[in-house]
């Protein structure tokens, strides 16, 4: 492999997760992202899925592990599992859709109810490549991120519009937040602060550590 061992080093793994109705794009916006890859012909996700891509800040290698809801979300069964760990999330609606958008409200819910309160949230509006077919206004998406503290973004899988953009601001405020204020020593991560290699921020759903490190960022 020539020295190679970028898949293995790392110093900061972070959990994200893809939330948002059937249909949204949700599977082909990862395999965009992380293979720059899409399937017209992509059919549900069934199964747990999820991929990684480490992505570098400020000399830092932040290797991102992607959870797609894996079909889950056509039942309303996604569990707590799903969520477990979680720091940041993208909510995807269909901007073709005016129902998908609707159903951001119900899906942040839910998110809320089973992640830490300082998880880093994305809205983003999928499939903006079809602009004759739009129903949702990029005004009504910006409004709804504004009034419940998200981040925004319109993308297109399909073209590749916006997707990298996306999914490497959430990184950045997740990073932002951790790098703020060192997990304190005496932590498993020593006295140095930075986890260790292999640990996430948020570990097994024990969220005490994310909390202290990002209650007092503004």
């Amino acid at each position: 492999m020539s020295g190679y061992r970028g898949e293995d080093e790392y110093d900061y793994l972070f959990k994200l997760v893809l939330i948002g109705d059937s249909g949204v794009g949700k599977s082909n916006l990862l395999s965009r992202f992380t293979k720059n890859e899409f399937n017209l012909e992509s059919k549900s996700t069934i199964g747990v899925e999820f991929a990684t891509k480490s992505h570098k800040l400020d000399g830092k290698v932040i290797k991102a592990q992607i959870w797609d809801t894996a079909g889950q979300e056509r039942y309303r069964a996604i569990t707590s599992a799903y969520y477990r760990g979680a720091v940041g999330a993208l909510l995807v609606y269909d901007v073709t859709r005016h129902s998908t958008f609707q159903n951001v409200e119900r899906w942040l819910k839910e998110l809320r109810d089973h992640t830490d309160p300082n998880i880093v949230v994305m809205l983003i509006g999928n499939k903006s490549d079809l602009r004759h077919l739009v129903a949702v206004s990029t005004d009504d998406g910006k409004a709804l991120a504004e009034k419940e503290s998200l981040y925004f973004m319109e993308t297109s899988a399909l073209e590749a519009t916006n997707v990298e953009k996306a999914f490497t601001e959430v990184l950045t405020q997740i990073y932002r937040i951790v790098s703020k204020k060192p997990v304190e020593a005496g932590d498993k991560g020593g006295a140095s602060g930075i986890p260790s290699q292999g640990e996430t921020i948020n570990v097994k759903g024990d969220t005490s550590a994310w909390k202290k490190i990002g209650c007092c960022s503004s």
